[in-house]
């Protein structure tokens, strides 16, 4: 744990009480502040008080009367398309509101650094696609070379919820537009940016918004080193508006298809290779053609991220590359479930919008596609150019028959349930073939979460390949 510093004897509001929020009380009390708790679940104030947590209605008359801070979790809206009525009401009355992350950056260096040889550093990634790869990917090549790490945000363990860091240990975050958005504090030492794709928009009131609630990150963190994903213009800006020009190193711009040799330092992937470019001279290559962990061109942009974040951190090329190749990869993640007569069935459940789902049918040249849930602004028409791949759709879930209106002339067949479209798919494939799950849609019409949809996806296809 680490305990929130700065807050002895004060009254600290928290609001909602999932795995950040609870971690959030238990921090505020290890330093010494009096948590004050409520989420509208009875179960989760239930849990709360099971610890010896006061739970107390925030909209009740005089509920915020002398508290200091509303620490409030990241899926509750703050802003857009309207406050939460509770943070409305601490906005109202001028307390200030912050979450778990800006306490993490303002309690995590302690007295206990005066004795380090080596001070620890935070590395944060945040972007639209590919955060808990790149996220889990750095932490795996640290972990290969020997350097103490922690991963958490967005993915593992609440940021308040890890160990003090060690002597010389990298944290690596995972952090969403929600939470850098409203953190107070951010001074991450190495920052990383993978790429900007439309997602969220109502959160931030479009692509303005939500663009600057990930560049807070980098204009307000002040990182020592920048990796900024430059194959959309927000990262093209972004990379500029930090580099004092194009020989600045502290900027380190990293493509999946761009060739990047005129920079200072540069990471880019083409044809399947990884490059390192320092000065106008490449430094190191990797070929990624053949690690099963990391398949296609979106992995190759993670690919390029995590070597660019550890390299800035001083780990040798070498180190890095053995650490790829023994990176297994994240469930729900371009994921190889199995394999059955020369057909491969791949679970890429996070593909919920249709960057990620575009990125996924460019990795496999012959594709079974299921895909459908709950559809997002815009449907899957955008998909149109990246269809080529598909021998047939089996579409699921509640935007089925309006995705199908979508796919233009591509084969599909309406199978509404998982069971039904991988029993179909599996059915139909032929050998040099891939059945990919890659719903471009959210799961909230079948599934509480794309985690549950990429589970009975993968029990489905290991009841069927035994």
């Amino acid at each position: 744990m680490i305990p929130v510093q700065g807050v002895q004897g004060q009254k600290i509001a928290v609001l909602g009480l999932g795995r950040s929020g609870l971690a959030t009380a238990r921090a505020l009390k290890a330093g010494g502040a009096e948590p004050l708790l409520w989420d509208d679940s009875a179960e989760a104030r239930a849990k709360a008080e099971a610890e010896g947590f006061a739970c107390t209605d925030l909209m009740r008359n005089g509920a915020f009367d002398g508290v200091a801070a509303l620490i409030t979790s990241p899926g509750i809206p703050h802003l857009y398309p309207q406050p939460n009525k509770v943070i409305a009401r601490a906005l109202a009355l001028g307390v200030p509101v912050d979450n778990d992350i800006g306490l993490f950056f303002r309690s995590f260096a302690t007295t206990a650094w005066d004795n380090f040889e080596v001070a620890p550093k935070v590395v944060c990634v945040t972007g639209s696609n590919g955060k808990s790869t790149t996220t889990a990917l750095i932490h795996h090549i640290l972990t290969v070379a020997g350097r103490p790490t922690q991963m958490a945000g967005n993915i593992g363990r609440g940021v308040l919820d890890i160990d003090p860091p060690q002597d010389g240990e990298v944290v690596v975050l995972e952090l969403s537009s929600y939470q850098t958005e409203l953190a107070r504090a951010l001074t991450p030492d190495v920052a990383v940016f993978t790429n900007l794709s439309p997602d969220h928009l109502d959160r931030h009131q479009g692509m303005g918004g939500y663009f600057a609630a990930k560049r807070r990150l980098f204009a307000e963190g002040g990182p020592d080193r920048c990796i900024i994903g430059v194959d959309e213009l927000e990262g093209q800006f972004l990379a500029g508006q930090l580099a004092q020009g194009r020989e600045d190193d502290r900027v380190i711009r990293i493509s999946s298809g761009q060739k990047l040799d005129d920079f200072g330092w540069s990471v880019f992937a083409r044809k399947g290779f990884l490059a390192e470019w320092r000065r106008g001279k490449q430094v190191a290559s990797i070929d990624l053609r053949e690690i099963p962990g990391l398949p296609g061109a979106h992995n190759h942009q993670n690919a390029c991220a995590a070597y660019a974040a550890t390299r800035a951190l001083g780990i040798a090329p070498r180190v890095i590359e053995s650490a790829l190749l023994s990176f297994a990869g994240l469930p729900h993640r371009s994921q190889l479930v199995g394999e059955r007569g020369g057909v491969r069935f791949i679970n890429d459940s996070k593909a919920t919008n249709v960057d990620s789902a575009a990125k996924a049918l460019q990795a496999f040249p012959r594709i079974r596609w299921i895909v459908g849930g709950m559809g997002k602004d815009g449907g899957i028409a955008a998909l149109q150019p990246f269809l080529g791949s598909v021998v047939k759709a089996y579409l699921i879930g509640f935007s089925a028959r309006d995705f199908a209106l979508q796919i233009g002339d591509t084969p599909h067949e309406i199978c509404e349930t998982m069971d039904r479209a991988v029993a179909r798919a599996a059915a139909e494939a032929e050998p040099g073939e891939v059945v990919l799950l890659a719903p471009a849609a959210a799961s909230f019409d079948q599934y509480p979460n794309f985690e549950k949809r990429g589970e009975d996806f993968t029990a489905k296809v290991r009841a069927l390949i035994g």
